[in-house]
């Protein structure tokens, strides 16, 4: 959750930001600290590049999180997450990965380190993950379903 809360700082939103809003405070911040605007001083030109990186990381998560993107994907979500089985799944700080057997992969943020070790443990990961993971974190898509 930390990640979520320091990208929402720096770009100056709030949880309830539409996609638009998003977009249009991206644009601002990159017409104000685009290296380009700084072609004869170089220290600038480093300091804003560093900058730019950090808006477009965090723009591009937020809009990956964004309500209208997770209503948008929301039927593939829920086929892949009601009819595929879980293949491999990760941990660390807070974040939960879990990749599927159709090829997709999502992340959860701020899962508490019980939950990690109950599914861990638990007799069927997918079930324990139907019931206490897929609806109850906020998630991203982190890997599109492989295509023939």
């Amino acid at each position: 959750m930390k990640k979520i809360v320091d990208y929402r700082k720096l770009l100056g939103v709030n949880k309830t930001a539409t996609l638009s809003e998003l977009k249009t405070i991206y644009r601002n911040f990159m017409k104000e600290h685009h290296p380009d605007k700084f072609q004869d001083d170089h220290e600038h030109k480093s300091a804003s590049e560093e900058k730019s990186k950090k808006i477009i990381e965090a723009y591009h998560f937020l809009v990956s999180i964004a309500p209208e993107t997770v209503t948008q994907n929301q039927e593939q979500y829920i086929k892949t997450t009601t009819t595929s089985a879980i293949v491999d799944f990760t941990y660390k700080a807070q974040t939960l990965e879990i990749h599927f057997e159709d090829g997709s992969g999502y992340e959860y943020f701020d899962v508490p380190h019980n939950t990690y070790n109950k599914l861990c443990n638990s007799e069927s990961q997918g079930r324990f993950a139907r019931r206490h993971i897929y609806n109850e974190f906020v998630y991203r898509n982190i890997k599109r379903i492989e295509t023939e």
